[in-house]
């Protein structure tokens, strides 16, 4: 996060605790323009200017970031843009931020070394063991636990990209929809409000049908390769040694994150304090303070040659903190915007989701937050359509359990329609290349998901929408 942050929240503090709410009503759509700034940013700098953003990705976060507050701040008061920002940092950004954190580092202290053969069952295997994980260690730490072991795997392949894009929309997506753990999205939804165990209770079923589809997919197509002539080298690259973890302390650190997470969903003690105008819930308190204790803790304790088996680097996770901090921003008046309804400038959103008679029409929220989820964040579209939804975690869980499924489902799943839909596609991608993967380009990539994906998500769309 851009140290500038914490210095304007105590600029701010002397008027949070009477600032106003910003009122949806009262905004137009040109509002906006920093979040899909933003947003459009994340999706095109990386491909059209590499160099640029790889060295000012956080200037340009904090550049849309004030592209709202100081209009904001012009316009409706200096205690509406700060208390805005405080509710967005403190009641949201940071507790994301810590848990994406301690999921990072943790799988990034457990390194599995050894070789095996990738034939088409152990290939299935591994990406059916990876599928499973990404719910409990997130994707992104599933994928850097998953991908270097099947990499290795197939190095005497000659065909190769076919394993990694099923990874991508395995293990780096669809995986990781069975808990708040599982995907940032998820893990949004929980902060406002959606219970630990939602997701697995009215998900499981769609998630069940995708992954065993695409896992009988890829074995077919996997054995179609494998029994070809000369697919298999004369030479393995790697020789065979045994199959070891290091760092296996992990695993007990990962089962604290686990408990942590149930236990601010299970306890409330129902104390609270006031910091910068935000009520801070004390479960909440103990659970971020306790994982950054368990990061701290993993630093530690895990032995360096494990992290440098996995190339462990703070790159990705700082990249996450600092964009992040951005979209948290930015979204404030979308938000606001969405929450009016049709006294919104949304208006027009509202009314393409939602029928004649006023209930929201689920094949439509899947879709339309799934196409977003592919060439935008998905945490991001989450957030807009959780809100377009009302807002209401209660209401969300019951009366429109549906709604909020496909919500979810859209999110989640349709993140693997391109490289830039969820954060682990890209560094999948990175790794296989630096592996001498030829990996598809990104339009290559968007052949393979609409020849695979699109199709379920039709078939899902009849079958569960």
């Amino acid at each position: 996060m851009h140290k500038s942050v914490p210095m304007a929240l105590a600029a701010f503090a002397p008027a949070l605790s009477h600032a106003a709410e910003l009122d949806g009503a009262r905004l137009t759509a040109w509002w906006s323009v920093p979040f899909a700034g933003l947003l459009l940013s994340i999706a095109l700098l990386p491909l059209l200017a590499p160099s640029f953003w790889h060295h000012h990705f956080g200037k340009v976060s904090l550049g849309w970031s004030l592209a709202f507050l100081i209009p904001c701040a012009v316009f409706f008061g200096a205690s509406t843009a700060g208390g805005g920002m405080a509710h967005a940092f403190i009641g949201e950004y940071f507790p994301f931020i810590v848990l994406v954190t301690s999921l990072f580092v943790v799988a990034g202290g457990i390194c599995v070394r050894g070789n095996l053969h990738g034939t088409p069952a152990l290939n299935t295997g591994l990406l059916a063991i990876g599928t499973v994980l990404a719910s409990f260690m997130g994707t992104t730490g599933a994928s850097m636990l998953m991908i270097r072991p099947v990499l290795r795997a197939n190095d005497n392949r000659k065909h190769v990209s076919h394993v990694v894009v099923f990874f991508i929309f395995l293990v780096a997506n669809a995986g990781g929809s069975l808990t708040p753990l599982g995907d940032p999205p998820l893990f949004l939804g929980f902060l406002q409000g959606v219970d630990f165990f939602w997701t697995m209770k009215n998900i499981f079923p769609e998630t069940l049908f995708l992954c065993t589809v695409l896992l009988l997919l890829f074995y077919g197509l996997d054995s179609y390769y494998y029994h070809r002539r000369e697919e298999v080298l004369p030479a393995d690259p790697t020789p065979d040694t045994p199959l070891t973890i290091e760092g296996r302390l992990n695993f007990l650190f990962l089962a604290a994150i686990v408990g942590l997470v149930l236990l601010s969903g299970f306890w409330k003690p129902g104390v609270s304090f006031d910091l910068f105008g935000v009520q801070v819930e004390l479960q909440n308190l103990v659970r971020d303070l306790l994982l950054l204790v368990v990061t701290a803790l993993s630093m530690v304790l895990t032995p360096k040659t494990a992290r440098s088996g996995n190339e462990f680097s703070w790159g990705p996770i700082a990249e996450v903190a600092k964009l992040f901090a951005g979209i948290f921003i930015t979204i404030i008046p979308v938000i606001a915007m969405l929450r009016a309804g049709e006294s919104g400038a949304f208006a027009a959103v509202i009314r393409a989701v939602t029928g004649g008679n006023g209930q929201p029409i689920d094949a439509m929220y899947f879709w339309a937050s799934g196409i977003l989820s592919s060439f935008l964040d998905n945490a991001p579209t989450y957030l807009v359509f959780f809100n377009t939804a009302g807002g209401d975690a209660k209401t969300l869980m019951t009366t429109l359990a549906s709604t909020l499924a496909a919500i979810s489902c859209g999110s989640v799943f349709m993140g693997a329609n391109s490289y830039i839909g969820n954060a682990p596609n890209m560094m999948v991608k990175a790794i296989a290349e630096d592996r001498g993967v030829k990996m598809p380009s990104f339009f290559g990539y968007m052949g393979w998901s609409c020849a695979v994906l699109i199709p379920l998500f039709i078939i899902m769309t009849f079958i569960f929408f």
